[in-house]
């Protein structure tokens, strides 16, 4: 079971318990205050192109197959299902605080929520969870305050800087500072695997500095650019104040890996869904 990786980084590790595998960040592990985990596609029952860990309800996977991967997951990492709050992902930069009134939405009942793609808690137990297939994961973790966000960053996520966003809800809940935070940008397609269109990169143009866009793109012959969201999330979150060498930028794409992760690219949209997970563990 061997990643392509990015070369010069080793960000992500890969554990595996009970025939499970999945991907941790170390700089997360070592704080002793979180279980976190990004899923990888071995390990569960699905099959076809769902095969095997799909964490989709709504790809036209069978539930109960979808079930049985979530119970899977959650013995080998750590957390149990029940105490799952789930975003509702449309590619916003909306982030909700949750409760322990959450509890369980998402797998156990239903959401009474919409268009959210950010969560953030500082409830122990509660395990905050969000869906990939080549869209850019980003982990958080305030030691000091005591408090966690996960949030769903595409390139509309990035545009609308999501990571920022889930920073000030973290400070206006909980009192988060951005210079004590660590942050992981999670598995997810890199710049070599990701074409986009002109429109796209206006998008860019409109958010991000002049003096940034070298490193965030370059244009090819045939008119698009290939966009390097790593970096954009990277150089959100530093401007919002997270020291650099609080940040783990992931060495793995979704897209070079397509045996081991879901990757919509490479699938051409025939797939399941990886997640995230992360959450806070009871201080005593």
């Amino acid at each position: 079971m061997e990643f392509i990786k990015k070369a010069g980084r080793e960000t992500t590790r890969v554990m595996e318990r009970g025939g499970v595998p999945f991907l941790i960040f170390p700089k997360l592990e070592e704080t002793g205050l979180v279980t976190h985990c990004f899923s990888m596609r071995p390990g569960g029952i699905s099959r076809g192109i769902y095969a095997s860990m799909n964490l989709s309800f709504s790809r036209g996977d069978d539930e109960a197959c979808v079930r049985e991967n979530y119970e899977r997951l959650g013995k080998a990492a750590g957390f149990s299902c029940a105490d799952l709050v789930c975003s509702d992902q449309t590619h916003t930069a909306n982030v909700r605080a949750v409760t322990e009134a959450d509890r369980g939405k998402g797998f156990t009942r239903s959401k009474d929520y919409t268009d959210v793609d950010g969560l953030v808690t500082n409830v122990p137990g509660l395990v905050l969870a969000t869906f990939y297939a080549d869209c850019v994961p980003l982990f958080l973790v305030d030691p000091v305050r005591r408090a966690i966000g996960l949030s769903h960053s595409g390139w509309k996520g990035t545009v609308g800087k999501i990571g920022r966003h889930t920073l000030e809800v973290m400070e206006q809940e909980y009192g988060t500072k951005p210079e004590d935070v660590l942050a992981a940008i999670g598995p997810s397609i890199c710049q070599d695997c990701y074409e986009v269109s002109e429109d796209v990169i206006e998008k860019f143009r409109g958010t991000f500095e002049p003096s940034d866009w070298k490193e965030l793109f370059y244009k090819k012959e045939n008119g698009k650019y290939q966009l390097d969201l790593w970096r954009a999330n990277q150089l959100i979150f530093e401007e919002a104040g997270v020291p650099g060498e609080h940040i783990a930028v992931t060495d793995v794409c979704t897209c070079c890996n397509p045996e081991l992760l879901f990757s919509h690219r490479a699938s051409h949209g025939k797939r399941g869904n990886l997640g995230a997970f992360l959450m806070l563990r009871s201080s005593h």
